[in-house]
């Protein structure tokens, strides 16, 4: 069977200081038919996107997921750069800790986190992530379409021809 193009896997970057967690997250997201990057520290993310270099990847990532608790770079600091970014504002970002604290929660989701999952992480949290994708997609293809209609609009087309002198 062949997928269409709007059928294609999404792609979700992991991010995870700890291997046990990381394989049992990209296991996870991969049983969902979920294309995963996963690495190991806020600061990886932020290369692999090209954040930290200006390099921009061309594989593009449709949602980050992210532990809370790591060193040097937390989960909140990595959701804070990639909602500060005018490139990356737009994907959504999942925080995952084991530590329930309601503060902590409220703060990622008050900055911009679409949800924020207690650890363990099972199928059942992976499976809520599939609205904030398609969410997302179709965001995506209206701002094409319309950016598509700009190019022309019959009044765009108008007033070029206007400005045109006839000889």
């Amino acid at each position: 069977m062949v997928m269409a193009a709007s059928e294609t896997k999404f792609h979700v970057l992991a991010v995870d200081d700890t291997l046990i967690d990381r394989k049992l997250i990209e296991k996870l997201l991969k049983t969902s038919s979920y294309q995963v990057t996963a690495v190991d520290s806020g600061t990886k993310a932020l290369e692999f996107l090209g954040l930290n270099n200006n390099d921009h990847q061309d594989v593009e990532v449709n949602l980050i997921i992210t532990d809370y608790c790591m060193p040097g770079m937390t989960g909140y600091d990595l959701l804070r750069k990639i909602k500060e970014s005018s490139s990356f504002k737009d994907i959504p970002v999942v925080i995952m800790s084991s530590d329930n604290i309601p503060s902590r929660i409220n703060r990622c989701l008050e900055d911009g986190a679409e949800e924020f999952f207690l650890k363990p992480v099972q199928l059942s949290d992976v499976n809520k992530l599939r609205p904030h994708l398609m969410k997302r997609r179709t965001q995506t293809n209206v701002n094409k379409r319309k950016a598509m209609d700009e190019i022309v609009s019959p009044d765009r087309t108008r007033a070029r021809y206007n400005e045109l002198e006839v000889n």
